[in-house]
This record gives C-alpha cells, structure tokens and sequence, in this order.
C-alpha cells in the first residue's frame, strides 16, 4: 500500500500537484502541545474519520471513514473528564465543543490521531481539519481550509494517509 503525504509548511498543504492555503493556530505550530495554548502541533499524523454536515455538504467523496454529525454531538475539551479528547453526546456534564454550529466552521470536520493513543490528559484535544473562515484568520489549534479546498484534499485521502505539521 502507498501510503500518500500531505505536508503543512508556510500556511499551505502540499501534496500532488496542488498548494492549498490553510491557517494554523494563533499562536503557530509548537511541538509540546497543550490543552488551551491556541497552536498546532507539530508532528507527524493520520488522517482519521470525516464528520460532516449532511444538510450543507450532501455528497462528499473521500476514502475515509465518514459519519453525518448530529445536534447533539461535541467533543470534549475538559482535561479532567475520563472522556478527554472523545466523541461525546449532550447533554454532557463537563466541557465540549459543539459539532453541530450555526456558523459553518464544522461543516465538514477531518480528525487527526493527535493525542489519541494513548489519550494523556492536557496534551490537546479536538486538532482537526475544518472550513476556514473567509479570511483564513488563525484557530484555536486547528487547520482550516476553505470548504472547496478540504472538499479536493479529502478526494485524494484514504486510510493510513499522513500530514506532516512542520
């Protein structure tokens, strides 16, 4: 299997014959992450699952594992919680961030295997690949892409593929 490289390098995605811009957190791309520090991290990562949003994005190729986000889904953003950097469903006692928004920033989310296994508490939690806002302004620790671009990024992403944060 051959397994393909995306790298992130000077706010582009690399990859192919395609340069597609991006923006990274407020604070740039460290190597020691942590929960909250608003910058990427640095690093090697898999390209996981693709939530995305049925009513605004209805047709979505891409090899990787697809599931519809749903009102009541987050993702847990709360270091003391047992279920830190995971899926979860609201109503949810500790801090999350909703999937589910009005603004279409997770209109179409990619998960990367950051600080996945094993889960250490304050690492970082929710890096994903998501729409970018018009004017590519920076994120709290994700990459976001216009949704044209994440839509041709995600035609060319199978299981195994790599993004190298550098």
């Amino acid at each position: 299997m051959i397994i393909m490289h995306f790298i992130l390098k000077n706010k582009k995605i690399i990859f192919l014959n395609y340069k597609l811009k991006c923006s990274i957190g407020k604070r740039g791309i460290i190597k020691n992450k942590k929960e909250g520090d608003k910058c990427t991290p640095k690093g090697t990562y898999e390209f996981k699952t693709v939530f995305y949003r049925k009513d605004k994005v209805p047709f979505l190729k891409t090899g990787l594992k697809k599931i519809i986000i749903r009102k009541n889904m987050g993702w847990c953003d709360d270091s003391n919680s047992n279920q830190y950097n995971k899926l979860v469903k609201f109503p949810f006692k500790n801090s999350a961030e909703k999937l589910y928004r009005k603004d279409n920033s997770y209109d179409i989310i990619i998960t990367l295997n950051h600080n996945s296994r094993p889960i250490i508490k304050n690492k970082g939690s929710a890096i994903f690949f998501h729409v970018s806002k018009n004017n590519y302004s920076p994120t709290q620790g994700c990459v976001a892409l216009s949704k044209r671009d994440i839509k041709i990024l995600l035609l060319y992403c199978k299981k195994n593929n790599k993004v190298i944060i550098a």
